[in-house]
């Protein structure tokens, strides 16, 4: 058994940066989509095949220059609204497919904003397929009679493929059959699928003419999603385990009510420099309809979800990835030729990214916003990728490209240095609302026109002969003829084992060599041997003569009854023929009913993941309320704490400050009482001075002790004595005058006499002659005046009303108003002769005649006790 060989994919001969390399630019293609609604304003026009215009809708501002900007943009062709999914795949795809026979890579990428069609565009719909069904059927239409058996092609995990012999072939075929709980790949005997078989007619079935006869196919199909920026594999399996969690729809556990992401897959590079994803399953495929039902399955597990602007909107980029693996026959077109270095292993990656959209429009929330902000991360990564490229190759700098930014730059970057061709679709919904986005992918699209891949170069052609499958078979079918013209043993000529028996069951011929012409006796014995010989030939002859006529007489036999028989099955057939009829209408129902069913199912699983999408919100938004309601009762509890806290506080400090009120009041009660008797007890001794020097004069009256009066004649006297004192009756009678206040002036006052002030009348009453009296200041009276003075009453320590005149200056302000600058205070005080006598003490050696002068004297008003000037 010879050892299995190892595949590579292939590689650019020589250096990537020589001179003489020709460089193809990235194909952009442009795809509109028809509006919704026939009432929705329209921003794109399709001028011609290559040019499209963008115009401002009429709610946007418009330019400088008062007329709305258009831009035209152009492209490889443009797709108008009425394209055909055959139309856009002859264009764009089959190229690619060409290619990929051909030992050439390939990308194709759509590339929008949410909800222009990209998804359609990939993949399509029942009645029109899109570009990667097509893809697939005109591959396996192309390579389907020269498709090698299962597993002789077996990948490497190393992004290489290994050849196996056909007994390890069979064994591996063998060893899965046996294993019935492994998960198997699609059977192409299968019934084809409705759904499928709707999404292309057969009037559209495409083929390739340039297939490599000589050479075995294998095709293998990945399937992965970029999310978040990881990489999930959405056809691997996961074997069931009754311990661990049960897993939901999408391929996502659960456990304890918790979302359990799958494992996401890592990139790797390869010994020729090729970037793959490590671990990814990789399923060999024989037809179109085991290929898509692959796909199927993976876009099954695929993020999708509801938004504002798409009902199934893409929340990932989706890569399925084609890959044919192909290797020459041997010399003699039998077996596959046991050689690595002949193997040969293409690719073609159909890239569905998802949508870029603005978070404002979208209304996204939580995790949808997470998802937005990494898609258009992205995309805006991918953009850089391509600004670089094209700054590099049309300046001649040497910058480094950011591949390693994001997963899908990264995963594509050997095509972009030359590993295959690229080519891009940019799909556009001509709606009024999407103008600035579709503004930015225009402009992203038209830089990336600009960007060239390096052509990739042909495979080395095979050292053998050509045609060697052809002689093969044509060996096979002329042997195979032979046989079948046989049938059996009906010439014994034409069969030498038959004849060889025959010659050895009849007699054995003696020597016939004659040495003298008189020997008789050999000729005689050959004579005998010969008639025995011929004897034996007539009885043999008449056996099978009887022995085929007997046969010949049964065979009649059995024709009659076969005759008969036939007649029967002819009747048979007639009714076969209507039931079969009644069978296929029931199979078409069947079908229809299958198709109805398949389509329901899709939609059931869409609603499926929307509902737990929906479920899952709705969690999160019970768990945050949840944590919002057990906060906010917290905080009122904590609230209520400290309102009994500041209550209890507030009523500790109140009970303390009205005993701290009581016990001050009591002390000034009892100190107010004191010094009330002490002024009674001056007073006494006062009148008593009195009393003894009008005693003198007058003899006649009463010299006893008077009694110490009571506190409420005290009270009247001290009330008479702080309003005016009454002079005595020996002193000459004093005329109140009014003295002239130091402000009384040549200015015009503004004189504020407060309506709580008493009239004194007394000196203490200053007249300002010039002024306008008020008892509240206005405006109107601050603007005829130049000073302003402010009379105010207070009571002085010893019971006495003070007037204090508080003077300034009146200017204008810069808003136009008024303002005063105060700048003096002059106190009026009017003091009592006997407060004087207060003052003395106890032990002082004044005698009465010194207490008279003083009780005699006139009331003096003091002059300004204190001017004290202040700043405004």
């Amino acid at each position: 058994m010879q050892r299995p060989g190892k595949g590579k994919t292939p590689r650019r001969h020589g250096p990537k940066k020589a001179s003489n390399t020709e460089k193809d630019p990235v194909g952009v293609y442009c795809r509109i989509r028809p509006l919704g609604g026939e009432d929705e304003e329209c921003c794109v026009e399709m001028i011609s095949s290559s040019t499209i215009q963008l115009h401002a809708p009429d709610g946007l501002k418009a330019n400088r220059n008062g007329e709305y900007k258009e831009t035209q943009y152009s492209f490889k062709k443009v797709f108008g609204i009425n394209t055909t999914q055959m139309e856009l795949f002859e264009d764009v795809a089959r190229p690619l497919v060409e290619d990929l026979i051909h030992c050439k890579n390939g990308l194709l990428f759509t590339y929008g904003v949410t909800g222009s069609g990209k998804t359609f565009t990939m993949t399509g719909s029942p009645g029109e397929g899109g570009l990667l069904p097509r893809s697939l059927d005109m591959l396996f239409n192309s390579i389907g009679p020269f498709q090698a058996k299962r597993f002789v092609f077996k990948p490497d995990d190393k992004n290489g493929m290994e050849i196996q012999g056909q007994v390890d072939a069979l064994l591996e075929r063998q060893k899965r059959d046996s294993q019935p709980l492994v998960p198997k790949t699609p059977s192409s005997r299968q019934k084809t699928d409705p759904e499928f078989a709707d999404m292309i007619s057969s009037e559209e079935a495409c083929k390739s003419d340039s297939v490599d006869e000589d050479c075995c196919y294998s095709v293998f199909v990945s399937y992965i999603e970029v999310y978040n920026n990881y990489i999930y594999d959405l056809l691997e399996d996961a074997p069931f385990d009754p311990i661990r969690p049960k897993w939901l729809g999408g391929g996502t556990p659960v456990r304890n009510n918790e979302f359990i992401p799958p494992q996401s897959k890592i990139l790797r590079e390869d010994q020729n420099h090729n970037m793959y994803v490590a671990g990814c399953t990789e399923v060999e495929v024989k037809s179109t309809e085991e290929a898509f039902e692959v796909f199927w399955k993976g876009q099954k597990k695929r993020r999708i979800a509801n938004t504002q602007l798409n009902r199934e909107s893409s929340r990932s980029h989706s890569v399925f990835t084609v890959k044919l693996a192909q290797a020459p026959l041997d010399a003699d077109g039998d077996h596959i030729l046991q050689d690595k270095n002949q193997v040969n292993v293409s690719q073609l990656c159909l890239v569905d990214l998802a949508g870029s959209e603005r978070t404002s429009r979208t209304r996204a929330e939580g995790s949808r916003l997470r998802e937005a902000g990494n898609i258009n991360q992205s995309l805006m990564t991918l953009r850089t990728c391509m600004e670089v490229l094209r700054e590099n190759q049309m300046c001649g700098t040497n910058r480094m490209v950011p591949y390693r930014d994001s997963k899908v730059t990264h995963l594509f970057k050997n095509y972009f240095d030359g590993e295959g061709k690229v080519r891009m679709i940019v799909c556009v919904n001509p709606k009024a609302d999407d103008y600035d986005e579709t503004m930015l992918v225009m402009r992203f699209a038209e830089m990336t026109q600009e960007v060239e891949v390096a052509r990739p170069v042909d495979r080395p052609i095979c050292g053998l002969a050509a045609g060697r499958r052809h002689r093969n078979q044509a060996f096979k079918d002329e042997l195979s003829r032979r046989l079948e013209d046989r049938g059996g043993p009906s010439n014994a000529v034409d069969d030498p084992a038959l004849l060889n028996m025959i010659i050895e069951s009849l007699p054995a011929v003696p020597p016939c060599e004659l040495v003298d012409p008189a020997d008789d006796q050999t000729l005689q014995r050959l004579i005998e041997v010969l008639e025995r010989r011929h004897r034996m030939r007539q009885m043999m002859t008449e056996q099978v003569n009887k022995t085929a006529n007997t046969l010949s007489s049964k065979l009649q036999q059995l024709d009659g009854q076969l005759n008969a028989k036939e007649t029967i099955l002819h009747e048979q057939r007639s009714k076969m023929g209507e039931k079969e009829k009644v069978i296929t209408n029931q199979r078409t129902e069947i079908e229809r009913l299958e198709k109805k069913s398949k389509t329901l199912e899709y939609k059931i699983d869409i609603l499926q993941k929307t509902t737990e999408m929906y479920e899952q919100d709705k969690r999160s938004l019970q768990q945050e309320l949840e944590t919002r309601e057990q906060r906010l009762h917290r905080e009122l509890s904590e609230k209520r704490r400290m309102e009994q806290r500041m209550q209890g506080m507030v009523t500790d400090t109140k009970h303390k400050w009205e005993k701290e009120c009581e016990r001050r009041v009591n002390a000034k009660q009892l100190e107010m009482q004191n010094k009330l008797w002490v002024k009674d007890e001056k007073l006494k001794q006062l009148k008593a001075i009195v009393t003894e020097s009008s005693s003198s004069s007058c003899p006649t009256e009463h010299s006893d002790k008077p009694d110490r009066p009571s506190r409420e004649r005290d009270r009247i006297l001290a009330q008479k004595r702080s309003a005016s004192p009454s002079p005595l009756p020996t002193a000459p009678p004093v005329h109140p005058r009014h003295r002239r206040s130091q402000s009384a002036g040549g200015e015009k006052w503004v004189d504020h006499k407060p309506t709580s002030n008493l009239d004194l009348d007394t000196v203490m009453q200053p007249i300002i002659p010039n002024a306008i009296k008020v008892s509240a200041p206005n405006e109107k009276a601050l603007s005829k005046c130049h000073k302003y003075v402010l009379r105010h009453q207070e009571l002085a320590s010893d019971g006495e009303i003070e007037t204090k005149l508080i003077k300034g200056n009146v200017f204008k302000t810069r808003g136009g108003g008024q303002a005063v600058q105060f700048t003096d205070i002059e106190t009026l005080k009017q003091q009592c002769p006997s407060a004087l006598s207060r003052k003395r003490r106890s032990g002082s050696g004044e005698g009465p005649a010194q207490i008279e002068d003083i009780e005699n004297r006139a009331p003096v008003s003091s002059t300004p006790g204190y001017q004290k000037r202040r700043k405004p």
